[in-house]
């Protein structure tokens, strides 16, 4: 034991040494040798066990080893503590807002509506896949209408029968909106598949595909891409709001298409709620509503077959919010079950028209025995459905359990004392039971998959028509070679990838079958936008989930995964093994245009990427959304409306860039047109002297651009027929009307190129070598104009004269298509040019109080009023209008301002019109911040265009014209020509 004399002042140690450190000492002199190798020739001998153990020494440095300070390890390092797998950063000072938690929760990306599981259905899902396989018992259908007509609610109700949920009075289940924006503000935005197992009264089981769709206007892309996919339309509409513009843009679309129509009159019970009418004004309004749009269909296609009437069988009735619907025939069983003895059909016929039941004689009459007596529809309908109502909204119990037990509803005790939409619901649900009827409108009227393949084919498939591939289609064929047509694309949960949505038209599509996938620019010579893939994934698509399927035959709609990387809005999938020549099924036709723009840009420049990567996805998502680069870098999109660009910007902010975007005052699309002819002819050589090519520029007649653009003409046709349509249309000379070389910009683009030229004057073979260039440089000048970089539009350019170099090597391409383009340029400037504009058609609900405040706000904005009009049987005025789409931003909301919100408006692109003024006025002069009035008004919006574009103040001629004629115009005194 050490003592007190053993330390010094300083408490250091200087006593003897101690035991333990003597052994310490001891080995810490013991060193080990190192290892030598043996000399060679020499066997090593083994070393003993004692030995070893003597060499094995502790390599860990002891508490009297000297340690460098650097050395010196006062903490743990973040490996010691948290472990070698663990990876740990040091920071020195915090990066992080305190916004941001340090470790932020694992977000889970949920951008639409979906179940957990699947829920729990009165059919069995393996029956739905079964039924798949047989064609004539499925029926493919598209829910359109209006908008707030009631499309899905009727969903909500076909939902609720085929599926075990509970129906909430407070909130619709709005069961296809599956869209967030849609949950938000209660409107659908993306049209929504979803396929039930319904029956017909017979008790007859069908497979029908529905595909709920949106009804504002600015989303009728869906719409289109809803059509061409299915062989009828259950037309949805309110019975209070009758006709309205959605409804016509609807049913002339449809016609077009060739679809079967069929339609459901909704929301009867406003009538007895909302306007309080009799029930005989009731069917006054009824068949007031039904008849206006059957007049609306036959100014459009007088044939007989297409008029929709419930002695028909094509039309039902329906409350979607209160969940019934009936038919004539449906009604007429009710009370055949009910009587008996009842011949259902003869008693379904009597139920509608001027046709009276007199209760003496118990007969049918054709007059009114007096003028009080009814006709059969109010006698036998309306007035037992006004008593109902009335009878459960008296809250009078015993009377009203009286009613019900005549009628045979039968309701527990406790359920009297319910609310009165729950009330009413549990009665009406009793009363009409199920939806068969509207079922039995759908399956009678509309054509299965085999009966309406030959007309959907011959309607949308680019190819001839008379090979066995185009046989096995028209047939439905499901041991044929597999064609699916993809109309749509719909993003995945976390808005990460797409899944295509199609239908087959023959063979059977299987999981993980090789395909090929031909975008819209396929065609079989040029074979470029042509990609293979594989078939991941198919589903049968039912809105909030999915039914996944291994094999599906032709005629169903089906949602594939896998194949959505090379499709940006249409496509066809073919077998990978078909041999012969593969054509495309055409691209959608869409009843509306865009042409709203506003230009994006990222708040932070280093996002540009991340951008442009969701511009793809949003160019996938929405129809008609299209999106461009301008020449001065600047990011375009281009749609519908102001909410249809609101909802684009929502999910490339939010859904797939996630990142904070700049947008620009929205602008609008223009066109150029001219309205003379040329006032010289304008020629040009190519840059190497060797060719000249002359032409003039001159108006179309009214009526050929919306008919090329509507597809009524087109290149596809023989030279003949092309020409007899212009011959007796439009009383074109017959060698005009068949030299038409090309319409531009496109296959349906608004202009015409002619050959005028004379074979007397011009080697006609020669100008054949050079035909294509030509048709190429015209294309590429009708596609941007000379006055601002937009299309040209009502343009017909006639080619008068040519020169062209004998030999191939002088008249290539880029000596013609340049040179081509120029004279277009150069022939349009002297046709007095002229900018177009888009115009919106607006049509206006409002009290009449509001009528002149809707005049007021339409005066400020160059807007027009073409028609007001008392909305029959409502306290309702419809104003119709006409309003340029660049004045009609807030429109809506400073209409909705003036009138305190009673006045509602959809406006829908309707035309083209010409802008007042010279767009090549340089004698106008703009003053900043001021707006042009009047005439200068083209002048100004020319050069708005052109600055925020990145191109000159100067419109000149004489810049795309040669230099020798543009001397000789100035020695003739024409210099005012050159602008």
């Amino acid at each position: 034991m050490a003592s007190f004399e053993d330390y010094d002042e300083f408490g250091n140690y200087i006593g003897a040494d101690l035991e333990s450190d003597e052994e310490e000492i001891q080995q810490e002199q013991f060193v080990p040798q190192a290892e030598v190798a043996p000399l060679e020739g020499f066997d090593e001998e083994p070393v003993q066990a004692e030995e070893t153990a003597l060499m094995e020494v502790d390599e860990e440095p002891t508490h009297r080893a000297v340690i460098l300070h650097e050395d010196k390890q006062y903490y743990p390092s973040a490996e010691d503590v948290y472990g070698p797998e663990v990876e740990t950063m040091v920071q020195e000072e915090d990066a992080q807002p305190l916004s941001e938690p340090i470790v932020a929760p694992i977000k889970v990306r949920k951008w639409t509506v979906e179940e957990k599981d699947m829920p729990e259905t009165r059919f069995d899902k393996g029956f739905l896949l079964n039924m798949t396989a047989f064609p004539e018992m499925i029926r493919n259908v598209a829910v359109v209408g209006h908008l707030h007509h009631g499309k899905t609610a009727l969903m909500d109700m076909l939902v609720l029968e085929t599926h075990q949920l509970i129906w909430d009075a407070d909130h619709p289940m709005r069961y296809t909106d599956t869209h967030v924006l849609s949950r938000e503000r209660e409107i659908s935005i993306k049209s929504s598949p979803m396929s039930l197992i319904m029956q017909t009264t017979a008790g007859k089981s069908h497979l029908i595909h529905f595909i709920d769709t949106p009804g504002h206007v600015n989303f009728f892309d869906e719409v289109a891409c809803a059509v061409r996919l299915v062989d009828g339309i259950l037309l949805v509409v309110d019975v209070v709001e009758g006709m309205m513009v959605g409804t016509e843009t609807i049913l002339r679309h449809a016609i077009q298409e060739g679809v079967k129509i069929t339609l459901v009159v909704n929301k009867l019970d406003r009538l007895i709620l909302e306007l309080r009418i009799k029930p005989a004004d009731a069917y006054y309004k009824i068949k007031h509503t039904i008849e206006e749009i059957n007049t609306f269909i036959s100014n459009i296609d007088p044939d007989p077959a297409l008029r929709l009437s419930p002695e028909n069988g094509n039309v039902a009735f329906a409350s979607t919010d209160m969940g019934w619907s009936f038919t004539l025939r449906s009604f007429a069983q009710m009370y055949a079950d009910t009587y008996g003895g009842l011949d259902v059909h003869a008693f379904a016929q009597r139920l509608w028209g001027d046709i009276y039941f007199n209760n003496e004689t118990r007969k049918f009459t054709r007059k009114p025995s007096d003028p009080e007596h009814n006709r059969t529809f109010v006698h036998f309908i309306m007035e037992p459905l006004y008593k109902l109502y009335s009878h459960v909204l008296s809250e009078e119990t015993d009377l009203l359990r009286e009613t019900l037990e005549g009628l045979g509803i039968q309701l527990k005790p406790v359920m009297y004392k319910m609310d009165v939409r729950p009330l009413l619901k549990a009665v009406l649900d009793q009363f009409f039971g199920s939806s068969a009827g509207l079922v039995d409108v759908i399956v009678e009227n509309i054509p299965s998959p085999i009966a309406g393949a030959a007309s959907k084919v011959e309607g949308t498939y680019t190819g001839p028509q008379t090979s066995g591939l185009v046989a096995s289609m028209k047939s439905c064929d499901p041991e044929g070679p597999l064609m699916v047509q993809v109309a749509k694309l719909y993003h995945t949960t976390d808005a990460q990838s797409f899944r295509a949505f199609g239908r087959i038209v023959s063979g059977t599509l299987r999981k993980g079958m090789p395909i090929k996938v031909l975008g819209e620019g396929y065609s079989p010579e040029d074979e470029e936008d042509m990609m293979a893939a594989t078939v991941e994934d198919i589903w049968i698509h039912q809105s909030r989930y999915f039914i996944p399927g291994d094999d599906i035959p032709a005629g169903n709609l089906v949602l594939i995964g896998g194949v959505d990387a090379s499709i940006m809005k249409t496509a066809t999938l073919a077998a990978a093994d078909i041999e012969e020549d593969l054509h495309i099924f055409r691209p959608v036709k869409h009843m509306t245009q865009s042409v709203l723009k506003v230009a994006i840009e990222p708040i932070a420049p280093s996002e540009l990427p991340k951008m442009l990567s969701g511009l793809r996805s949003v160019n996938k998502s929405y129809p008609l959304l299209s999106t461009k680069v301008e020449e001065s870098g600047e990011h375009v999109i281009i749609g519908t409306g102001e909410l249809y660009l609101d909802c684009v910007m929502h999910d490339l902010r939010k859904l797939f860039a996630e990142i904070e975007i700049k947008v620009s005052d929205p602008v609008t699309k223009f066109c150029e047109t001219v309205l003379e002819t040329s006032a010289l002819k304008c020629y040009a050589d190519t840059p190497n002297k060797k060719n000249k090519i002359t032409m003039i520029a001159e108006p179309l007649e009214r009526g050929i651009a919306e008919d090329i653009e509507r597809g009524r003409v087109n290149m596809r046709m023989s030279p003949k027929e092309r020409g007899t349509f212009f011959q007796e249309k439009y009383q074109w000379d017959l060698l005009a009307s068949r030299s038409i070389w090309a319409f531009g910009p496109d296959e349906n683009g608004p202009n015409i190129l002619l050959d005028d030229t004379l074979p007397s004057q011009v080697d006609k073979k020669l100008l054949g070598s050079v035909k294509e260039h030509i048709k190429q440089g015209f294309q590429w000048g009708t596609r941007e104009g000379p006055l601002c970089d937009e299309p040209m539009r009502n343009v017909k350019f006639r080619l008068l004269d040519a020169t062209i170099a004998p030999e191939p090597i002088f008249r290539g391409g880029g000596q013609i298509v340049p040179t081509a383009r120029r004279v277009c340029y150069s022939s349009f400037l002297m046709a007095t040019p002229r900018l177009m504009e888009p115009i919106y058609y607006v049509e206006v609900q409002a009290p009449a109080d509001c009528i002149s405040a809707v005049y007021t706000v339409l005066a400020r904005r160059r807007g027009h009023v073409t028609q007001d009009i008392p909305k029959a049987g409502s306290p309702l005025y419809t104003v119709k209008a006409l309003i340029p789409v660049i004045d009609a931003n807030g429109f809506e909301t400073d209409l909705r301002t003036a009138t305190q919100g009673q006045a509602f408006c959809l406006q829908v692109f309707d035309h083209w019109s010409i802008v007042p003024g010279d767009p090549t006025d340089t004698s106008i002069k703009l003053r900043p911040l001021e707006p042009a009035s009047g005439q200068a008004l083209a002048r100004d919006l020319v050069l708005k265009t052109r600055r925020r574009k990145g191109l000159g103040d100067q419109i000149a001629v004489s810049k795309y014209l040669d230099d020798e004629f543009v001397l000789a115009l100035s020695a003739s005194g024409h210099a005012d020509l050159l602008g």
